[in-house]
C-alpha cells in the first residue's frame, strides 16, 4: 500500500484529540516551523523531533498501521493520548506538501516500532499456542458470579422498597431530600456491585433540579428503573437475548461470544465521555457488506484517553464479534487486516420519520436504550424558535437537536457545511432528540466529524 493511500484529512486528525484543549495545541504545530527531521515510510509510520521549550527536542513517532488504531510515542512530558506533539506531526503530514518525505526511520523510532511488533507477535503466539495459560478455576468462577448476583439481587430488592417509598410520599419529596438521597442510595448500589443501577440512580438525583416539568421526568425514569430492577430478579424468566440485555443494563460484564463477522468497516464517529474515575471511548463502525452498525467501547483511567482510536471517514479490513444481548450493538474488534484508508463507502440513509421509528423498534429489544445510530439521508439544519431541527429536504417531517448538540460549536460548523443544501448526516436519534455526529456534504465529500 502506497503512503498516499492512507494519507488522512485535518479532520480526521483532529478527531483523534481527547480534547478541545489538545486540539488546539495540535493545529498550532501542525506548520513546519517546530519540526525538524520528519519523515514517513509506506508502511504508515511518521517521526518528526519538536522542539519545545527544553533544551532537547521532543521525539514523536506514530505507527498509524497498528493492529489496535494509531499508536503513539512522544517523549514529552504529558499524559494526554495523542499528545499536541502527535496530534501536530500527524497534521503536518497529512498536508502532503512534502513536509514529511519519505525516507528510512531514525534508530529511536525504529527501535519503539520493532519493540511494538516483536510485542504483537509474542501476544499472538501466547495466545494461539499450546503454552497459553490456563483458565481460571471454572468452580471458583462460578461461586464468584453466585455471590455477586446474590450482591445485586439484595441491591435491587433494596432499591425496589426505596422506589416505593417515594411514590408513597409523593414526588415533592425528592426535590426537598435533595441529592444526598440519591447519592446515598447510588453508594448502596456500588455496595451490591451493580454500577449500572448507581449510574440511574445518580441520574435521577439530578431531575429535580432540571427545569419545569421535572415530576413527569422523574417518575417516567423511576418506571424504568423498577422495570430493571424487575427485570434481573426475573430474569430466571426472560428469554435468553432480554436476560443478556439486563445482566448488561445492571453493569454485570458481558463477553463477546458471537462468531466473528469480516468486512470492510467504515469509521462513523469517535468521541469521548468522562467522570472523575473513568473516560469511555464510543466508536460507531458501519459494515460494507454485512450492513451492519457496530459500536466499540474502550476506557481509560481519568484524565487519560482510551488507546484504541480510529480516524472518522476511512475504512479497514476486520474481524467483529457481537456482544450478547436483544437490541445490542456492541462488538469487540478482533484482528485487523488492513490499516485505516480513505473510503467511498457510505452507509445507506434513511428519512427523519423513518430514523423515529428505528429508535422506536429499538426500544422493544432494549427499553433502557437512550438512543439509536442512524445515518439521516437529505437534511437541512434549520432553526426552530430557539432550538434547531434536521429537516427533510421536502419539507415533510423533521427531527429535534438533542439539547446537548445545540450547545456545542460544531452545530454551526453543520450549518455552514449544510449552506441551506441537504447533506447526509450520521448520529444517535434518542428521546432527547437527535445528536449530530458526522457528516458528508452532496457529491464525493469527506467525511466531517461534529464531535
Amino acid at each position: 500500500m502506497t503512503q498516499q493511500a492512507v494519507r488522512w484529512t485535518a479532520d480526521q486528525v483532529l478527531a483523534l484529540a481527547p480534547d478541545a484543549a489538545s486540539r488546539k495545541a495540535g493545529s498550532k504545530l501542525g506548520a513546519a516551523g517546530p519540526w525538524s527531521e520528519a519523515g514517513s515510510t509506506e508502511e504508515g509510520t511518521v517521526w518528526g523531533l519538536c522542539r519545545g521549550s527544553g533544551s532537547k527536542p521532543y521525539q514523536t513517532v506514530i505507527d498509524i498501521a497498528d493492529s489496535t488504531g494509531p499508536a503513539y510515542k512522544c517523549s514529552c512530558p504529558s499524559r494526554k493520548f495523542p499528545c499536541k506533539h502527535a496530534l501536530g506531526l500527524l497534521l503536518l503530514w497529512a498536508g502532503a506538501d512534502g513536509a514529511v518525505p519519505a525516507g528510512q526511520a531514525p534508530d529511536w523510532a525504529a527501535q519503539w516500532l520493532e519493540g511494538r511488533r516483536r510485542r504483537a507477535e509474542d501476544r499472538s503466539a501466547a495466545g494461539g499456542g499450546s503454552g497459553a495459560s490456563s483458565p481460571s478455576d471454572p468452580e471458583a468462577a462460578r461461586r464468584r458470579a453466585e455471590r455477586r448476583a446474590g450482591r445485586i439481587t439484595s441491591g435491587a430488592a433494596e432499591l425496589e422498597q426505596r422506589l416505593a417509598d417515594l411514590l408513597r410520599g409523593g414526588l415533592a419529596s425528592a426535590e426537598r431530600a435533595g441529592y444526598g438521597m440519591w447519592e446515598e442510595t447510588a453508594a448502596r448500589m456500588v455496595d451490591a456491585q451493580a454500577p449500572g443501577l448507581a449510574a440511574r440512580v445518580r441520574e435521577l438525583g439530578a431531575i429535580p433540579s432540571s427545569g419545569p416539568g421535572w415530576p413527569v421526568r422523574l417518575l417516567e425514569e423511576c418506571a424504568l428503573l423498577h422495570l430493571l430492577d424487575q427485570g434481573w430478579l426475573r430474569r430466571e424468566r426472560l428469554p435468553d437475548g432480554l436476560a443478556a440485555t439486563v445482566r448488561s443494563r445492571v453493569g454485570l460484564p458481558g463477553s463477546a461470544d458471537g462468531p466473528p463477522v469480516r468486512d470492510r468497516w467504515l469509521v462513523l464517529a469517535q468521541y469521548d465521555t468522562a467522570d472523575a474515575r473513568l473516560t469511555t471511548r464510543r466508536i460507531w463502525l458501519h459494515g460494507a457488506e454485512s450492513g451492519r452498525t457496530a459500536l466499540l467501547l474502550s476506557y481509560g483511567a481519568a484524565g487519560r484517553a482510551p488507546e484504541l482510536a480510529l480516524p472518522v471517514g476511512l475504512a479497514f479490513e476486520a474481524e467483529l464479534s457481537a456482544y450478547a444481548g436483544d437490541g445490542q450493538l456492541r462488538a469487540a474488534l478482533g484482528e485487523r487486516f488492513t490499516p485505516p484508508a480513505p473510503s467511498v463507502i457510505r452507509p445507506p440513509g434513511l428519512t427523519t420519520s423513518q430514523a423515529a421509528a428505528r429508535y422506536g423498534e429499538a426500544l422493544r429489544a432494549d427499553p433502557w436504550l437512550d438512543s439509536y445510530p442512524v445515518t439521516l439521508e437529505g437534511v437541512v439544519p434549520a432553526p426552530d424558535g430557539d432550538a434547531w431541527q434536521l429537516a427533510d429536504a421536502d419539507g415533510k417531517s423533521a427531527l429535534p437537536l438533542s439539547p446537548a448538540s445545540r450547545s456545542r460549536p460544531d452545530l454551526w460548523r453543520l450549518v455552514a457545511l449544510s449552506g441551506g443544501a441537504p447533506v447526509t448526516v450520521f448520529g444517535e436519534c434518542g428521546h432527547r432528540g437527535f445528536t449530530p455526529l458526522t457528516a458528508w456534504p452532496r457529491g464525493a465529500g469527506e467525511a466531517v466529524p461534529l464531535c
